[in-house]
């Protein structure tokens, strides 16, 4: 007898057991006799009791489909769900998986980035909660982002698990007594060496080539920014602003997009790159953009966002953004640096400004006085910067 429930003109039907070619008519028309009785608008099958399913159950579903296409299958355990993937049906309906759920209540936030927190649940394990409830195509997509990276050479935590937080989801990484560079830093106040590690790998990433198509181009992205303060800007400016950041080559090498101490890790002597959302490709003045604004650009107005976000004062990260500069290009000398952190630093304030704005910053005091502040930056580098490359 299969069951099932009525909520909304959603008719939910729950498969238990085994279904094959020795039940699948009887199943049918069971299933069938559910709907001539309820007459819903639309079918969840509910796969929690399922515990296999045949080429004949898996037709059972596909009929339904002709009828009801918004049909979902929720709930399917992981050897039901590789049926469902194996044969295709995850590319033509929405098939979800059991996810077992976790709580981060009471854990160390070890990680943020605007995606989502990074939280440590124990000593071998972390858990990245993504803001977004309906996030699995985030988690996805993140996913195939960190394994391309890992392909290419770049030392990185692989998740491998998806679980329920709270309303929404995460992802789930192994990470044995691993710390983040805002924790070395914490415990041993050795910037210096933290920020040669951290150079380290952020030059491996910059010298990586990624194939075309397989990363989001970065300048696609900061040329949004830039448009959309052409709303905010004076005409010359914007306009200027605009051709400096389409002048800029275009390059087929990875950045991060997100790189700062919470989002690198050191495990047993190895540095390893986290929160993988924002991998992209294009010229590493748009992750130095990033990074300005980690360390800089967002605690300038309020020097305590610093600590709330990084876990560092305002001073400590001003050093750390200083020295990433000096040690990233030690062939350079001081003048050269200066200039490439102004480009960095007009790159920075234009997705500053942009996101404040789009937060409903100019209806809050505070936030207007950061985009005024950004604004003032934007127009004095202008005058100072004739490209943004280098």
């Amino acid at each position: 007898m299969i069951e099932s429930k009525k909520e909304n003109e959603v008719l939910t039907i729950y498969l238990k057991g085994h279904i094959d070619s020795n039940n699948s008519q009887v199943v049918e028309e069971e299933i069938n006799a559910l709907i001539d009785e309820n007459k819903p608008n639309n079918i969840i099958i509910d796969a929690s009791g399922l515990e296999y399913i045949s080429s004949a159950g898996l037709r059972i579903i596909l009929r339904l489909k002709k009828n009801y296409p918004d049909i979902k299958v929720v709930e399917l355990s992981n050897e039901v769900y590789e049926i469902f993937e194996i044969t295709g049906f995850s590319e033509m309906m929405d098939i979800q998986k059991a996810y077992r759920v976790i709580s981060v209540e009471g854990c160390e936030v070890i990680g943020q980035g605007a995606n989502g927190k990074v939280y440590r649940i124990d000593p071998d394990t972390i858990v990245k909660a993504y803001y977004n409830s309906d996030s699995l195509p985030d988690i996805k997509r993140e996913r195939e982002l960190a394994r391309t990276a890992l392909i290419l050479g770049i030392p990185t935590a692989i998740p491998y698990d998806v679980v329920k937080v709270g309303e929404g989801y995460g992802s789930v990484f192994e990470l044995l007594n691993a710390k983040s560079f805002a924790n070395l830093i914490k415990e041993n106040n050795d910037v210096d060496k933290v920020v040669q590690m951290s150079v380290d790998l952020l030059k491996k990433i910059h010298s990586t080539e990624v194939k075309p198509g397989l990363m989001p181009r970065m300048k696609e992205v900061a040329v949004n920014w830039v448009s959309f303060l052409s709303d905010y800007l004076p005409k010359e400016a914007s306009e200027k602003f605009l051709r400096l950041v389409n002048e800029v080559p275009e390059t087929d090498t990875m950045l991060h997009g997100d790189y700062h101490i919470k989002n690198v890790m050191l495990q047993d002597g190895e540095v390893l790159l986290i929160d993988m959302d924002t991998l992209c490709v294009g010229h590493p003045v748009f992750e130095f953009a990033s990074i300005f604004n980690a360390y800089q650009g967002y605690s300038e107005v309020d020097h305590s966002v610093c600590k709330s976000f990084l876990g560092i004062d305002f001073e400590v990260g001003k050093e750390i953004w200083e020295k990433t500069l000096k040690y990233y290009f030690n062939d350079k000398n001081e003048k050269e640096i200066e200039d490439i952190a102004k480009k960095a630093r007009l790159i920075g304030y234009a997705r500053a400004m942009r996101r404040t704005i789009r937060r409903k910053g100019l209806e809050n005091e505070e936030g207007r006085k950061f985009i005024e502040h950004c604004e003032k930056n934007i127009l004095e580098l202008l005058q100072e910067v004739d490209s943004l490359y280098f």
